[in-house]
């Protein structure tokens, strides 16, 4: 027999959405609930060096970083609890999940934060070097900076592969974009700029078969698969853009999304489809995919379920 409890404001997923969630609705009096999933903190939790967030001047460490927002969230009466949301039903009144298929859950209001999880080739040693903070990355953007005047790869064919490839070589001496086909699946504007972007080396047909390197990244082996051929690129960076994953399946029949599963929102702002439920974070953004980004949209879902909750006549 499952427990039942019901609360205010349910939060699914514990990132800078989740957490800028929490503070706010905190602050509102709204007595918000949070379930972290398996990775409290989520992605930021595996980042080591983050120098774009806002307010830390000298930089931080994504555990840290985390921490600290997850502080700030219980300093205003968060509850956060580790836990599994497992099942859901958000088209009921109240709403309804189920945390580890133990615990039901019943909420006036969700915000769903649950993220996006990013696509790896999945080497050994590309897992150890991404875990260990050794020079394998899945965001441009992020860590680019730290290979500044280096050689670096990246592999993915598509329009962030070709995007980030080009941001890239605006801080790199080079950069080898790793291709499995003979095309790129970039849309003809991002095939151009690639093309047109002189320190870019497109290596067509390849496939990396290894990541080299004992604490940080010193090599990376890549193979022509249609020659057999094999060479090692003498690069310091690793970066992986073949797609991120949101982590949404639980919702899909119940929520509009798009055909890669990201939730969609009404534009302007942090509302589904189903009245009481919003979405903030990595899962509903497949651009910007940036932590203050995510806590932008945090924002934006506390003060939505706010005026949603008082619209209702919830107190």
């Amino acid at each position: 027999m499952s427990n039942t409890e019901h609360v205010t404001c349910l939060i699914i997923g514990s990132g800078p959405a989740g957490y800028t969630a929490a503070i706010y609705a905190a602050r509102a009096d709204m007595k918000p609930v949070i379930y972290t999933g398996l990775t409290p903190g989520g992605q930021l939790t595996e980042t080591t060096e983050v120098d774009n967030f806002p307010g830390y001047p000298k930089g931080i460490t994504g555990p840290i970083l985390m921490d600290d927002l997850k502080a700030q969230a219980e300093r205003f009466g968060t509850q956060v609890r580790f836990g599994m949301v497992t099942k859901a039903d958000l088209k009921s009144n109240p709403k309804r999940v189920w945390v580890d298929d133990t615990t039901e859950i019943t909420a006036d209001s969700v915000i769903i934060s649950t993220g996006a999880s990013a696509k790896w080739l999945g080497l050994e040693n590309e897992n150890r070097l991404r875990m260990n903070a050794g020079g394998v990355s899945a965001c441009a953007v992020c860590d680019g900076f730290f290979f500044k005047g280096q050689d670096v790869a990246i592999v993915g064919a598509g329009d962030t592969a070709a995007e980030e490839a080009t941001y890239l070589a605006k801080l790199c001496k080079k950069v080898y974009m790793i291709i499995r086909r003979g095309e790129m699946r970039a849309s003809k504007a991002m095939q151009h700029r690639v093309l047109n972007t002189p320190n870019i080396e497109i290596l067509w047909n390849h496939e990396t078969h290894d990541v080299l390197g004992k604490e940080t990244v010193e090599g990376v082996v890549v193979k022509n698969n249609k020659t057999g051929e094999a060479r090692t690129l003498d690069v310091k960076g690793f970066f992986v853009a073949i797609g991120h994953k949101p982590n949404t399946d639980i919702f899909k029949g119940q929520i509009t999304m798009d055909e890669l599963g990201y939730i969609q929102v009404q534009a302007g702002s942090s509302k589904t489809n189903i009245e009481g439920v919003f979405a903030v974070g990595d899962c509903a953004d497949k651009t910007y995919r940036q932590a203050v980004t995510a806590a932008g949209t945090g924002c934006m879902g506390a003060l939505d379920a706010e005026r949603y909750l008082a619209s209702v006549g919830v107190h």
